[in-house]
């Protein structure tokens, strides 16, 4: 009986139900792409005129700098190496070439990561829930109905929401990794092609030969005839 790893079953070439994972791939990172062009177009935007996006003490509710010069050319940046991550796992996806998938795949990785944290923080700290809305200005839209609810039903509702981010990102991490996997192995196949004869004699692009029983024979070297 053939052993297969526990892991493997996790691996499909479909995603969505009908999409192949290149597909599928190449779709996301083309979304990913379109959301952080648009990321990059406001901060630009932002940061060229900046009265546009200022915000009065009065309608902040109090003394808060939204966004200075310095974090805006840090998000700027962030959104241009978000956009070139995005752009190389397309590219990827698209040409076959499974390590410009990796930076992307890092990416969700680390996302997935920060999103377990912020879930654990609900779970362990429920009251910083509560702490973080107070601190809200008082005329921000729908503070006072957040701190009429209940503060358990409000973590449930948190929580839940984050679940389902959570199981969301994981699929689509599944999907990226086993687009990976799929042009991995694609390649991988495409250097050692075999072809088999009538007479079991297997040759390979390397230039050497195998011999029936599996033993490499050098490249001047035939296999011995029946």
């Amino acid at each position: 009986m053939k052993m297969v790893a526990p892991w493997t079953r996790f691996y499909s070439n479909s995603c969505c139900l009908c999409c192949h994972v290149r597909t599928g791939t190449i779709l996301l990172g083309v979304w990913y792409l379109i959301i952080n062009a648009v990321v990059l177009l406001i901060l630009l935007s932002a940061l060229a005129d900046p009265d546009q996006y200022h915000f009065s003490s009065s309608e902040l509710g109090g003394d808060f700098e939204f966004m200075d010069d310095a974090n805006m050319c840090i998000a700027i940046a962030i959104s241009l190496l978000m956009i070139l991550i995005c752009a190389m796992a397309t590219y990827g996806a698209y040409k076959q070439r499974a390590a410009w998938i990796i930076p992307f795949f890092c990416y969700q990785i680390f996302d997935f990561a920060l999103n377990t944290l912020v879930a654990i923080t609900v779970l362990v700290y429920p009251n910083s829930i509560q702490e973080y809305i107070r601190q809200l200005p008082p005329n921000f839209p729908y503070r006072d109905d957040v701190m009429s609810v209940n503060p358990t039903c409000l973590v449930l509702i948190i929580l839940l929401f984050i679940s389902i981010i959570l199981t969301f990102k994981g699929y689509l991490i599944s999907c990226v990794w086993n687009c990976y996997r799929y042009i991995n192995g694609r390649n991988s196949s495409d250097v050692l092609v075999y072809v088999t004869s009538n007479d079991t004699t297997i040759t390979s692009q390397c230039g050497g030969g195998f011999h029936k029983t599996g033993r490499l024979l050098p490249a001047n070297m035939s296999a011995p005839k029946k």
